[in-house]
């Protein structure tokens, strides 16, 4: 029976994660020590204690997901849990992924991670912008509303294809907020604002981008030990050159995670396994494919 794992990015945090995996097996305390030791901060503390407000700051966020999942997935392959067929991650979740199938070294991948929530962080900041959550309205249509919502000096785009009917929009304040309009006219269920002055996946990131370009091309890539489900493309990346241009493209792309799953689907997959805090993906999944089987780690059960 074929397997994927699936890797998940911001918004799967909570204070707390990690906890019982670090208390109680060697593996994960490992991971955890390590990323303390590289990072300079006790960032284990950060995942295990909070505060809420810091841990959610993206600096930190991303490497804090990153960090959970690589102990999760320590500990599975302690107990004996094999190479899945495919691996993939939500956005930041893709460098999971990435240094799960071994393309990337725990060391090398945490250190792009870092630096992946400073430049993000750091554009946020010069460009500021916004993303706001689209429900129960196709990715044609919220296509289109961007399209009608962006101009020249203003633009919003699809950031992320979640599952049908949950669609992320990203771009300059002016024109999500117009895209925002245009969809409740369009009857969407819900439009949503998210709480983040981050315009991932748009064009804002575009200085984030290029910085990160610089820092994806001096880190070693190795061939994964399994295909990666690009978020870009949604097809499988194979070679240290395939990750290298997914990697570039990443922080400006949208992140077709629909696609992605489809697509593991049309391969045969038949079980998917989030690795890391939450059920999000699996969440997707459902919407997805019903009928496809779902498995969720939690310490004590699974692990």
């Amino acid at each position: 029976m074929s397997s994927a794992y699936l890797f998940p990015g911001q918004g799967s945090q909570h204070v707390g994660m990690g906890l019982e995996l670090y208390q109680n097996t060697s593996e994960a305390r490992a991971v955890f020590d390590q990323a303390d030791e590289l990072l300079g901060f006790a960032l284990s503390k950060l995942c295990f204690e909070g505060p809420e407000e810091t841990l959610t700051d993206t600096v930190n966020q991303q490497p804090a997901l990153f960090v959970t999942s690589l102990a999760m997935w320590r500990r599975m392959q302690a107990q004996g849990w094999e190479m899945p067929a495919f691996v993939a991650g939500h956005s930041l979740g893709e460098l999971s992924a990435l240094t799960a199938v071994n393309a990337l070294s725990f060391a090398d991948g945490l250190r792009l991670v870092r630096q992946r929530g400073e430049l993000m962080k750091a554009a946020g900041e010069r460009e500021p912008g916004a993303m706001a959550a689209i429900l129960a309205l196709d990715i044609p249509t919220v296509q289109q509303i961007c399209e009608q919502a962006s101009n020249e000096n203003s633009a919003v785009q699809v950031a992320n294809d979640n599952c049908p009917g949950q669609v992320v929009i990203s771009g300059d304040e002016a024109a999500l907020t117009h895209a925002m309009t245009l969809a409740e006219e369009a009857k969407a269920r819900k439009v949503v604002k998210l709480p983040i002055t981050i315009a991932a996946h748009s064009r804002l990131m575009a200085s984030a981008a290029e910085a990160f370009a610089q820092a994806v091309d001096a880190t070693p890539i190795q061939t994964p030990a399994a295909p990666v489900i690009a978020n870009v493309t949604a097809q499988p990346l194979t070679t240290p050159d395939q990750i290298r241009e997914e990697l570039k493209a990443q922080l400006t792309s949208g992140v077709a995670w629909t696609d992605s799953m489809n697509y593991l689907l049309e391969q045969g997959v038949e079980t998917f396994v989030e690795v890391g805090p939450g059920d999000t993906l699996l969440s997707f999944m459902k919407r997805i494919d019903r009928k496809a089987s779902r498995v969720k780690l939690t310490f004590g059960d699974n692990l």
